[in-house]
This record gives C-alpha cells, sequence and structure tokens, in this order.
C-alpha cells in the first residue's frame, strides 16, 4: 500500500522505538527501483526511511483508546 503526505500511519518495526506508534507521514521519497520510503513524524521525534510493508493505516482504534 502506498502512502500520501499527511496520511496517518503506525509503525510495525519492532526495531523502531516507535514500533505500534501512530504517526504522520511527511515526506515520501522514490527510490531509484521505483519503490516509495517514508518519513513518519510522532509525538517525539521522526523516523525516515521507512518502506511500505512497515506501515499501516491508522484507525480510530489506533490512538490508545482515545
Amino acid at each position: 500500500m502506498s502512502y500520501d503526505d499527511g496520511d496517518e500511519v503506525v509503525l510495525r518495526d519492532k526495531h523502531s522505538e516507535y514500533d505500534g506508534e501512530t504517526g504522520t507521514v511527511t515526506q515520501v521519497m522514490e527510490t531509484m527501483f521505483g519503490d516509495s520510503t517514508y518519513t513518519v513524524s510522532f509525538e517525539d521525534g521522526q523516523e525516515s526511511g521507512v518502506p511500505g510493508d512497515a506501515l499501516e493505516a491508522a484507525t480510530d482504534e489506533d490512538d490508545n483508546g482515545e
């Protein structure tokens, strides 16, 4: 799945300190192979170079029950 700037996503990467957190896509970059990687901003930082398969669209339930 591809995402656009401003989309709310959940990061699924057990090696990231933001694993399981909901953030906002702030930049979409295309690799030389035609794939996209993303920069995702979280409340206390950001993660760059995130592949699309490590993201999923956020739902209302992902906001920690709020």
